[in-house]
């Protein structure tokens, strides 16, 4: 029971760090592309991939220092950076899986695609939750 609780009290920390960096990639989006870039190619490729990186910094600095602080072994800067390495890799992974679901559910039902965006939000949260719980900062028995 005590794994169950344990478990349900990071929900909300996960979902309060994941808004942070959904504003950090909607301002930075934002800077880039009204004060950075005056192209297409600035606009709609560069700043969300540099926004996106932000974002998932962000979000990477929460689970580290906050969500799963309790499970960080080491606090040196080679644990910190292989431990980004993995979280961008997995980030990555599940925002293309994001943009498949995204995809599927407007080709199936033709929803709108902030409809889309929402319904693939909540699977893709899910996945990214459940990579940082069991693979990213799992918990190692002694």
């Amino acid at each position: 029971m005590g794994r169950k609780i344990e478990l349900l009290k990071k929900i909300p920390k996960f979902i309060l760090s994941n808004g942070l960096g959904t504003a950090v990639d909607t301002l930075v989006l934002w800077l880039l592309s009204h004060y950075v870039f005056n192209s297409y190619a600035g606009d709609y490729l560069l700043s969300p991939f540099i926004s996106f990186e932000c974002a998932v910094f962000t979000n990477y600095l929460c689970s580290f220092f906050f969500i799963w602080k309790d499970r960080v072994k080491r606090r040196d800067s080679i644990y910190f950076m292989r431990r980004y390495i993995l979280y961008n890799i997995s980030s990555t992974v599940v925002f293309l899986f994001k943009m498949g679901i995204l995809l599927l559910l407007e080709a199936v039902f033709g929803w709108n695609v902030v409809i889309c965006n929402l319904a693939a939000l909540c699977v893709s949260g899910f996945v990214n939750f459940s990579m940082g719980e069991w693979v990213i900062f799992r918990k190692r028995f002694s």
